[in-house]
């Protein structure tokens, strides 16, 4: 019998010459693109009726204001915590959790009936100050299973999805399996990414789990590498009976790269969907940070980027969502990460920073409308 590596090796060809049919189609739609009048109906009507999802990463803190908050939820049917359920925010210390914060949040969606999604049990960053004093290779793997046992067993049955493991592959960390050099990777070796899905499926079997990863979107050898390890990663778990349900693509775009038109990408998303897995985009944004100063110039290209990527993307029927990373430019994580050189507000997000739509909502309001039913 085949493993899922060998068929995927075996089936390039064929997924090569359907991926023709789906270029010349996306291209017909990309000549085609006119974002000057898409009509009123909301992003997340526009992806209900296609059976996708459309949500944004939030903050607690930022649904006390009061306008915001009325965007979320006209425009959102998933959500997800941008920080509020990352391992540096619940653990003030070894011995103690503090949800406060999260539960917070969750109740929000829970209240107006909106999916939540988990973001990150295990991940290299925000991990907090006592870390690397307490935690060591004698107890990583208890304090990495206590952790996830924990957390998804307080929310059972209440999360969508878990990002179970983020960001775990760096080809250049120098290793030959290109993992990323990570502090539970010095403590516990490689197979603390099976240990960390099968931790997640024990306290919550209910919940999709997702590989959430970066970096896999461009045109050159690093993201195709990128993409290659991320297949072979993903075949690899399931050949060994982890319970891995979904890849999330990160999607944090720059405006101004070279990256075609992102026909590249299709060949990627038939070999995961070809391994029986769903597909969420779960942190889209796009940096202006190189972008020209004119607004009208900076929203065009921004807004195109949009389209083309989630025309690509939204062709494979695998993908079920798409989240941006922030709803509005009032709150994006790319004003101190990504600040622009001359001074002006970064506009990265669907709507300006007086929660008015922009080209770039249009943009992927059309994506949603072309996208196939699911």
């Amino acid at each position: 019998m085949f493993t899922r590596r060998q068929a995927l090796q075996l089936g390039v060809g064929a997924t090569a010459a359907a991926s023709s049919v789906a270029i010349a189609n996306s291209l017909s739609k990309q000549s085609q693109l006119d974002l000057t009048d898409v009509g009123n109906a909301s992003l997340r009507e526009r992806a209900a009726a296609k059976g996708i999802l459309y949500g944004a990463a939030i903050e607690w803190a930022e649904l006390s204001d009061s306008g915001f908050n009325q965007q979320i939820l006209q425009e959102c049917n998933i959500l997800v915590a941008e920080n509020e359920f990352k391992f540096g925010r619940m653990r003030p210390s070894l011995d103690r959790f503090d949800f406060t914060a999260s539960d917070r949040l969750l109740g929000f969606a829970r209240r107006h009936s909106i999916p939540m999604r988990g973001h990150t049990l295990v991940w290299h960053l925000a991990l907090p100050d006592w870390f690397e004093e307490q935690v060591n290779r004698r107890n990583a793997e208890q304090v990495l299973t206590n952790h996830i046992q924990t957390v998804a067993g307080r929310y059972r049955g209440q999360i969508h999805s878990w990002d179970v493991v983020n960001e775990a592959i760096e080809p250049s960390d120098g290793r030959r399996d290109r993992l990323r050099r990570t502090p539970w990777l010095e403590r516990l070796g490689d197979g603390y990414i099976e240990l960390a899905f099968q931790a997640a499926a024990a306290a919550d079997p209910e919940g999709m789990l997702v590989y959430n990863e970066l970096g896999l979107e461009g045109n050159h050898s690093d993201a195709e590498t990128r993409r290659r390890k991320v297949v072979e990663l993903l075949a690899g778990l399931i050949d060994n009976g982890v319970p891995v349900h979904a890849l999330g693509i990160q999607s944090h775009l720059t405006g101004g790269a070279d990256y075609g038109q992102f026909e590249h990408l299709r060949p990627f998303l038939s070999d995961v969907a070809s391994l029986g897995l769903q597909i969420l985009v779960t942190e889209l944004d796009v940096s202006d940070q190189h972008l020209p100063a004119d607004l009208q110039e900076r929203d065009r290209q921004i807004a195109t980027l949009y389209h083309d990527y989630l025309a690509v993307l939204l062709d494979e029927a695998a993908v079920i969502a798409v989240l941006t990373w922030g709803l509005s430019d009032r709150y994006t994580w790319l004003s101190s990460h990504a600040p622009r050189q001359d001074g002006n507000a970064v506009r990265p997000l669907p709507l300006d920073d007086q929660l008015n739509r922009k080209q770039a909502w249009n943009a992927i309001a059309r994506a949603l409308d072309q996208a196939p039913p699911r």
